[in-house]
């Protein structure tokens, strides 16, 4: 099985928050990738900066993480999980982010885990395998 790293991940990773090196080396002949929205998201925190520097910096790190591992694209074998699980969570009164839909249904359309920091919206989710970073 392999991981989709959630972007609270490689966010806690590039605010020096955790070491994202001994993480990926725990499951060495698994393969790990990061949702296109992800990088979206990873993106569009570069764009917000004010600063220079730190928007170098962080425009640095993100495209290191975006060469480095693989970017899932939304395409519509995955649009048809996300419509799925929505509709349950709707059914069920249940609410989840856009983006947090996105990112499960690429997991669930991979049979991935995903690894993620976040305790709220992913949860929700029947089936689909969480890891904590």
């Amino acid at each position: 099985m392999g991981t989709l790293i959630d972007s609270s991940v490689l966010i806690a990773a590039q605010r020096g928050q955790i070491d994202p090196a001994p993480l990926s080396a725990e499951d060495e002949d698994e393969p790990i990738a990061v949702a296109a929205i992800s990088a979206s998201e990873l993106l569009h925190g570069v764009h917000r900066l004010k600063g220079a520097v730190a928007r170098l910096r962080a425009e640095r790190f993100v495209e290191h993480i975006l060469s480095s591992i693989p970017v899932v694209a939304f395409d519509l074998d995955i649009a048809r999980v996300h419509a799925r699980i929505d509709a349950e969570l709707s059914a069920g009164g249940a609410a989840v982010g856009d983006a947090d839909l996105m990112i499960a249904a690429t997991a669930v359309w991979l049979d991935y885990r995903v690894a993620t920091r976040d305790r709220r919206s992913f949860p929700r989710i029947k089936g689909l395998r969480l890891v904590r970073w």
